[in-house]
């Protein structure tokens, strides 16, 4: 099971809606910074093929500016 954790960079003014979106996203925790413009997105997916569905739709949010690994696991 995919576990991985982001610094998610919203666009301009965006990031309620950034983070709106992300929590509404199934196997996603989105934590808000108190004192910058950016996100803590974690994703818990249960195989392969949901997290590359989850990685393809993080892709089209138009309220993403920025995307950035910090922490990757995949159990084989």
């Amino acid at each position: 099971m995919p576990v991985c954790s982001y610094l998610a960079y919203p666009a301009r003014g965006a990031k309620k809606e950034l983070a709106k979106e992300l929590s509404a996203l199934r196997y996603c925790e989105v934590t808000p910074s108190e004192n910058e413009e950016i996100l803590l997105l974690v994703t818990d997916t249960p195989d392969e093929k949901e997290e590359k569905a989850l990685q393809d739709t993080l892709k089209n949010i138009k309220s993403l500016q920025s995307l950035g690994m910090t922490f990757g696991h995949m159990d084989e």
